[in-house]
């Protein structure tokens, strides 16, 4: 199994901040539906978490070259 991962470096600070806005909301959405029931898929949060703080870490590396 091969994962593509996105290139973070090559968005631009408005394209991430979206990013970062729809990941945020998929981790809330998520959250509120495994509350009533079992998830299907249990490392879908752990995934969410990290690429949250890929797209952070990115925001702040151009923050602090600029």
């Amino acid at each position: 199994m091969s994962k593509k991962k996105e290139n973070l470096k090559g968005m631009k600070a408005s394209e991430l901040k979206e990013k970062l806005l729809s990941l945020e909301e998929d981790l809330r959405r998520l959250k509120f539906k495994a509350e009533g029931s079992r998830s299907k898929n249990v490392k879908e949060s752990k995934t969410l978490r990290r690429q949250i703080a890929r797209v952070l870490t990115e925001m702040n590396q151009k923050s602090r070259k600029s």
